[in-house]
């Protein structure tokens, strides 16, 4: 199909929008604790991603737990700004 890189730009934009409002809101709400849940995704996500046998489906995997694995720092960062915002 020779749409899958837009296809693949679309799902991109919208999980790092997702992600950040996702972030957001975990963090305002339960703190920095939900970093455990994404570095379980995004090392489980890696795992799929090696093992896969499609160069398409490890793409999507790796893309996934990258995103995963970001989160765990913006989890951090996020606290930060809100510390700062509130001050």
């Amino acid at each position: 199909m020779k749409y899958y890189g837009v296809l693949f730009g679309l799902y991109v934009l919208f999980t790092i929008g997702m992600y950040h409002i996702l972030i957001v809101k975990l963090e305002a709400k339960f703190g920095t604790w939900p970093w455990i849940g994404f570095l379980i995704l995004g090392i489980l996500c890696l795992y799929i991603s090696i093992i896969s046998n499609s160069i398409g489906w490890s793409m999507l995997w790796g893309y996934n737990a990258f995103v995963n694995l970001w989160s765990v720092k913006e989890m951090f960062d996020q606290q930060k700004r809100s510390k700062t915002n509130a001050a």
